[in-house]
């Protein structure tokens, strides 16, 4: 149910030098009005919509029992319960508080549906707190996070998975996460999932319908070999979205890029000409790190998060054998492996190693690097190169204390990423709910397709086809099905004023 308050929150960051509060419901063009003096012409209530009005905003002084109060703060406790009662309550002096711009918007053509203003002030603090305050006394409330977006969906201003993606492009940190949620807030998704519920809802309708006519068996309304065809073609797309979405969560979360080797062989140190800050504490003594380190970097537009993980050696310390399980743990979950290798003493660390690193990495991306290469000779370096010709793996030296060869190895880390190019036009899944009722829809549908070449009853056909087009309403919330605890999950964790 949509609330009827007029809500007002500050959508700026501090620290800028303009501000902006943003107002919004029945009365919002209203209460702007009240505080609010144009420069010149009409009051903003007979304003047209999509204007900027120029003027100032006034804090208006007032007098309770002859008393003179510059604002609401300041008056007594008893004196405020008089104020509240609108009693013996004579107006003074008007003090600026600033001069703003404030633009229009009427219902139901503005970003929430309803009527709304935005006013552009100063960025201080005080004057921001100070127009909200005003604001509140004549009858707004201070809006709740993702309040605003979420009664544009609830106007119908945008569908669910839309409004999902506003939360994406706030927080887009690099270019393909941007790409990505432009994508979704454009609808190309909520239009392909859509599609595909318009054609299932035709082919239940007809199955449905075939339940009426129960008593004549003989009548078909539902071509089954049309519904095959399309249960496939429905199964292949779903199946597409769905897969995707290790893509998707690779560019929106970061690619995990583990970085492993043995105690001092310098993986801290590479983290730090990684992320170009002392981020990981650097040590002679073996067994400095003792857990994963985690930060992240944008190379190219792709942000890559790098785990430092504690060194692999055979230890009796508790806490050290504990940080070199998680970084096994850590190996499993990366996509990216650099393995470094102290190349002073390389073949035998490889050696020592391989049985236990390797089985961790199949299937991933590996680089081995050879560092502190600075220490070796040109002939040294040839050596082991044979040496490790046979390992079908990008190869490396590097040295990370002197940060020789950190830009190459940057390049090759995003050749190892190997993500597609993406364009504002691609349909990729990065949202954990739609990835979930993508992969409930396509149990539904093979359901579907195992009952008609089963040659099930209708009933039972249409009761699986019903269940997909819940799946895929539950991602757009078409038809108003979605839970309101689905809808507060999802609003609460954006930004106020958004």
């Amino acid at each position: 149910m949509i609330n009827q308050d007029t809500i007002c929150a500050i959508a700026t960051a501090q620290g800028g030098a303009i501000g902006i509060i943003r107002v919004s419901g029945p009365k919002a063009i209203e209460i702007t009005s009240r505080i609010f003096t144009p420069a010149t012409g009409k009051p903003l209530t007979e304003r047209a919509p999509y204007t900027l009005t120029f003027g100032k905003i006034c804090s208006p002084k007032r007098k309770i029992n002859n008393t003179l109060f510059q604002k609401t703060s300041e008056i007594p406790q008893e004196k405020s319960e008089t104020l509240q009662k609108k009693e013996s309550i004579i107006p003074s002096a008007e003090e600026v508080i600033d001069e703003v711009l404030i633009s229009l918007f009427r219902a139901p053509h503005s970003y929430t549906g309803e009527d709304s203003t935005e006013i552009m002030c100063h960025g201080s603090s005080y004057i921001l707190q100070q127009v909200i305050q005003l604001l509140i006394y004549n009858g707004c409330r201070a809006a709740l996070p993702g309040e605003y977006t979420q009664r544009a969906f609830l106007n119908g201003k945008m569908d669910l998975s839309q409004a999902e993606a506003v939360a994406d492009l706030i927080a887009s940190s690099s270019a393909a996460t941007h790409r990505l949620a432009m994508s979704q807030m454009r609808g190309g998704f909520s239009k392909e999932l859509s599609n595909l519920r318009n054609q299932l809802l035709h082919f239940t309708s007809l199955m449905e319908l075939e339940l009426d006519f129960s008593d004549h068996e003989e009548l078909e309304f539902a071509n089954r070999d049309e519904l095959s065809s399309l249960a496939t073609h429905i199964e292949q797309v779903i199946a597409q979205l769905a897969h995707s979405f290790s893509v998707g969560n690779a560019i929106k979360n970061g690619i995990p890029v583990a970085i492993i080797g043995e105690t001092n062989a310098g993986k801290s140190t590479l983290l730090n000409a990684l992320l170009n800050e002392e981020k990981a504490i650097v040590s002679d003594i073996h067994g400095t790190t003792r857990d994963v380190i985690e930060d992240t970097i944008n190379l190219q537009g792709v942000t890559f998060r790098f785990i430092d993980t504690a060194g692999i050696r055979q230890t009796n310390d508790t806490i050290e054998n504990l940080g070199i399980e998680r970084t096994f743990q850590k190996m499993d979950q990366a996509y990216v492996i650099l393995w470094m290798i102290d190349s002073t003493d390389a073949q035998r660390r490889f050696e020592e190693l391989k049985a236990e690193i390797l089985p961790h990495c199949e299937g991933k991306k590996m680089i081995i690097l050879f560092n502190k290469s600075d220490l070796l000779l040109a002939i040294q370096k040839e050596e082991l190169s044979a040496i490790f010709a046979d390992m079908k793996v990008e190869k490396l030296f590097i040295s990370a204390k002197k940060r020789e060869n950190i830009t190459i190895l940057e390049k090759k880390l995003v050749q190892a990423a190997a993500l597609p190019e993406i364009n504002q036009n691609d349909i990729i899944i990065t949202n954990v709910r739609h990835y979930e009722a993508l992969t409930r829809a396509l149990d539904s549908i093979h359901r579907v397709q195992e009952g008609l070449q089963l040659g099930l009853s209708g009933d039972l056909v249409s009761e699986d086809l019903r269940q997909c087009i819940h799946e895929l309403s539950e991602i757009v919330a078409e038809g108003g099905i979605t839970s309101e605890e689905t809808l507060q999950n999802i609003f609460q964790n954006f930004c106020i004023g958004k």
